[in-house]
């Protein structure tokens, strides 16, 4: 039970609301959505709650097996459920690829996309691609995958003269990252490293390149929306890579935490809810606008990222 917070705020929503609550009335039949991570944590939730909204959920997970349990297991409460499952490794750039040719040949429309999965705490450890795992999994994986979306998200958004939204799910862990905030010559150094830190940078530059796309897009004139948002503590498996983490986690966690069904609840509000027409560039916290450290509202360190993200992927 989440104890704290509980008052109302300016959208009516709080800590204690719930994906469902958040996303009640709202018809979705029309949309599709993309979450990654979608067969774990709060994922699972999201794509339930976008689901019972009649939304085409497409589950972007690592584990296929994992997914279509979940997909199951959604379909025995919810029988009309359009789900689909797709392999997706956030850490390997190829898999993101692959994930992303086969959507588009697909030629669906995409109004939503969500990216949600993530990993925490792990000990110094390179990707395929040779970048730190975390930085790779968290940002890159995800920054690649919305960049090869984007077209589809355009042409969707003006086919449909429906705004379309780009959710990350970043964390108020972003506050403790390294000192510089992002090290930017230093990403696959591992002297100075620690899970941690590692886990605050990686997140704080999912902020940063919710900022920037903003940005971007509002300068393009493209109706498509981006955030970002601290879903709130939650006792879920992302810090199974850190025992110590993951014991407080597990154990006094779940008498502070949030519900799996309030933890999801912020991104499925940024996602759906109709208060947030028109806002982009934010960061919001129990389903309210929210303000970062100094570091996630850096302009010049969101432009930096931005251009090293993009060397990164070619």
């Amino acid at each position: 039970m989440w104890f704290f917070g509980s008052k109302k705020c300016p959208s009516g929503f709080s800590s204690s609301s719930t994906a469902e609550e958040v996303t009640e009335g709202v018809d979705g039949s029309a949309l599709t959505a993309i979450v990654t991570g979608g067969s774990s944590g709060i994922g699972i939730e999201t794509v339930r709650a976008l689901a019972l909204r009649g939304i085409h959920v497409i589950m972007a997970v690592r584990n296929v097996a994992a997914g279509n349990k979940v997909k199951e297991d959604i379909l025995k409460k919810n029988p009309t459920a359009n789900i689909d499952v797709m392999e997706l490794d956030l850490s390997y750039m190829a898999s993101v690829r692959k994930f992303a040719s086969e959507f588009i040949a697909r030629d669906l429309p995409l109004n939503i996309l969500i990216n949600n999965a993530g990993i925490m705490g792990p000990p110094f450890t390179l990707s395929k691609d040779n970048i730190e795992l975390q930085f790779a999994t968290n940002h890159i994986g995800h920054f690649l995958l919305t960049n090869l979306l984007l077209d589809t998200m355009k042409k969707t958004a003006k086919e449909s003269s429906r705004e379309g939204r780009i959710v990350n799910v970043a964390s108020d862990g972003h506050k403790f990252t390294y000192s510089e905030g992002i090290r930017f010559d230093k990403i696959n150094d591992p002297s100075g490293y620690t899970g941690f830190s590692g886990y605050g940078q990686s997140k704080l530059a999912n902020i940063l390149h919710a900022n920037e796309l903003a940005k971007r897009l509002k300068e393009e004139g493209v109706n498509i929306t981006v955030n970002s948002l601290h879903p709130g503590g939650i006792a879920t498996n992302i810090a199974r890579h850190n025992g110590f983490l993951n014991f407080l986690s597990n154990t006094l966690g779940k008498f502070f935490s949030k519900s799996l069904e309030q933890g999801a609840a912020t991104q499925c509000y940024v996602a759906l809810n109709p208060q947030v027409q028109g806002v982009t560039g934010e960061y919001f916290e129990d389903c309210n606008i929210s303000k970062t450290t100094p570091h996630g509202r850096d302009d010049d360190m969101a432009k930096k990222l931005w251009n090293l993200s993009m060397d990164l992927i070619k």
